[in-house]
């Protein structure tokens, strides 16, 4: 009798318990569709922001990537999936066939979000390559391509930094190429001429700009390609955001997919990084982001990231 009187009021407070406990353990962090590219942002509402590219199942290869989608939280534990924001075929000059939305950027300025992404405009994808920029005033949803950036070459991986003076710097690049520029008050053209960024070590493609103490942090995946693994992330250091740099080395080795493309963001003063993997898959082109806590020395070195999978210690 003693038993049955305390049990109903023990089970409901383990549960919760345990279903917080797992919750934020969890790598990756979103499960219901394949994502890959995750572009973090913190925007004035308090939430951080995920865009991301979609892998589409089955795969073939890497050009099915369609249909961006855009996950927020404000707690690093509960993500909502605010839908689908952009797809090929709301890209007036893009590619007849589809398909090729690969990793994108959002940039916030004057009460307007902009959306980078990059699409080929020809059937003959790998030359025809554009940065496309889509606005909207909200965060996730209500984004129309406006055009696309004019006067670039056929580069990928557009990023989008915006320094404390207001001045927004424009980075792309792929196939050991790194670029980067200023861009005009419009947010849709390069203000000047794009420069090679000197300094970077076998860069290969996703570069991301962040700026902590006042040190620019140019982070990057490399062409690593040693006993089946892939792409470790790199980053370099400079006191300009359009360098030079120097080179400081890794920051995440490779995960088990055939490639990675990482962001790194502060969030309630605790640093992130971003990235994804094919744990969900076992699929190099069937990913899945995920986030883990990012650590610097004092000296501004960024400490290694620890790659988590399943239930960890939440105070690591």
């Amino acid at each position: 009798m003693k038993k049955n009187t305390h049990a109903p009021a023990i089970v409901p407070l383990m549960i919760p318990l345990l279903l917080v406990s797992a919750a934020q353990a969890k790598n990756p962090f979103i499960t219901h569709m394949y994502t890959a590219d995750p572009s973090a942002h913190v925007w004035s509402d308090g939430r951080l922001y995920v865009y991301a590219s979609h892998d589409i199942a089955p795969p073939r290869g890497c050009d099915l990537m369609d249909q961006y989608h855009v996950f927020s939280t404000d707690d690093m534990v509960h993500w909502l999936d605010h839908g689908e924001i952009l797809s090929s075929k709301d890209v007036p000059w893009g590619r007849p066939e589809g398909g090729f939305m690969w990793a994108p950027d959002c940039a916030y300025k004057d009460g307007i979000y902009y959306f980078y992404f990059p699409h080929p405009s020809g059937t003959d994808w790998n030359k025809t390559w554009k940065i496309g920029v889509a606005t909207s005033t909200k965060p996730a949803s209500d984004f129309k391509v406006q055009g696309y950036i004019p006067g670039l070459e056929p580069l990928i991986d557009p990023c989008v930094f915006i320094d404390e003076d207001g001045q927004a710097y424009f980075y792309y690049g792929g196939g050991g190429i790194c670029k980067g520029g200023k861009l005009k008050n419009n947010m849709m053209e390069i203000d000047g001429e794009m420069k090679e960024m000197q300094g970077l070590v076998d860069f290969h493609e996703a570069a991301w700009v962040h700026k902590r103490k006042g040190i620019y942090y140019l982070s990057y995946s490399d062409n690593h390609d040693e006993n089946g693994k892939h792409n470790r992330l790199c980053y370099a250091v400079s006191d300009n955001p359009l360098g030079p740099w120097k080179y400081q080395g890794i920051y995440m080795d490779p995960t088990d997919s055939y490639t990675n493309h990482g962001s790194i963001v502060e969030y309630k003063g605790q640093w992130y990084a971003f990235y994804h993997n094919s744990a969900l898959s076992g699929h190099d082109w069937l990913r899945s982001i995920c986030v883990d806590k990012l650590y610097y020395n004092e000296d501004g070195t960024i400490q290694k990231v620890i790659q988590t999978t399943g239930q960890t210690d939440d105070n690591q």
